[in-house]
């Protein structure tokens, strides 16, 4: 279990930064060329569990088209995050983006019914607070990226961390429906051995398909996959010298697959502290990379109300 969710929450929190370093905001379809290459390597990996962990063929079509609602979700709020970090500190967005799991609760409480827990509640309100006052005393940051980009860009930019927090909160909410409970899932033909890797597939050849459409609408646009030029600039880039160039993304889209490919494991070995290290562990890697590598430096407030969140995230991660 360990094992899993060391390299879980290591390889999210180091795809953080590589998402940071490959997104260029000079770069006009660094976002889309981003999503191709997590789509690529996704694809990859579900092909070898499609056929390697008694997923049943015969059902999958029908599985596929049933879970893509929940694959939607996720894979557009993946997109809004490539968007916002061109523009934003990952420092920023990558705590807000994590606070998704707070209102999985509130929505279960008003499709659901389900009742909160006055910790709940309070875990809710703290997280929501550190959000509000991290924006709020981003001031100085805020005023750089209105005279940088301009305050329609700039507002666009810090909106994405939250469609993301939404669009991912809503797709783990009809995560529920699929993956809960093998006797009441929407899924067909699925066994409590291969419930999850059947979902999973049908994620991340979602993934995969959506890839490959963007990468015929870069074409069409006269984008190049391997290179960071914008259309009509720049001299003709070779193979080798377009990996080069977008290294960054496809270090991004490996890690990521990496940290997809063992957190089911982690998920199905570990039950409550999985949840916490992966909710918590993953922001708190990202954050210390991005000091280190990233130079980003928040003020100390900032700091104080994202450890707010943390603590937030925590709580409800054990709830």
């Amino acid at each position: 279990m360990w094992i899993f969710l060391i390299v879980s929450t290591l390889a999210w929190g180091i795809a953080e930064i590589f998402y940071k370093k490959g997104s260029l905001e000079n770069e006009k379809y660094s976002h889309l060329k981003i999503t191709v290459f997590v789509g690529i390597f996704m694809g990859i990996y579900a092909t070898v569990i499609l056929f390697t962990q008694g997923v049943d063929l015969v059902n999958f079509p029908r599985n596929f088209v049933r879970y893509l609602p929940v694959a939607l979700c996720y894979i557009v709020s993946m997109t809004c995050s490539y968007f916002g970090v061109r523009f934003i500190e990952e420092s920023i967005s990558d705590p807000i983006e994590n606070t998704s799991g707070a209102f999985v609760p509130i929505l279960c409480a008003i499709f659901l019914h389900e009742e909160f827990s006055p910790l709940a509640i309070a875990a809710i309100v703290v997280v929501g607070v550190g959000i509000i006052c991290v924006g709020l005393f981003d001031k100085k940051g805020k005023e750089e990226r209105y005279s940088r980009l301009g305050k329609k860009l700039a507002i666009w930019a810090i909106a994405m961390p939250f469609c993301y927090m939404l669009l991912d909160a809503i797709g783990t909410f009809l995560d529920i429906f699929y993956t809960d409970d093998v006797t009441t899932t929407l899924l067909v033909g699925v066994t409590e051995e291969n419930l999850e890797h059947t979902a999973n597939c049908a994620y991340e050849l979602t993934f995969f398909l959506i890839a490959m459409g963007i990468l015929i609408f870069l074409k069409l646009k006269g984008e190049k996959l391997f290179s960071t030029s914008n259309k009509g600039e720049g001299e003709k880039t070779g193979f080798l010298k377009g990996i080069g160039e977008q290294k960054w993304k496809i270090l991004a889209a490996v890690f990521e697959t990496i940290g997809q490919a063992t957190y089911l494991f982690a998920l199905s070995e570990g039950s409550g502290i999985a949840a916490v290290i992966l909710g918590a562990g993953t922001v708190i890697v990202s954050l210390l990379l991005s000091r280190i590598f990233l130079k980003e430096k928040l003020s100390i407030t900032q700091y104080v109300f994202i450890g707010i969140i943390l603590s937030g995230i925590i709580m409800l991660s054990f709830i």
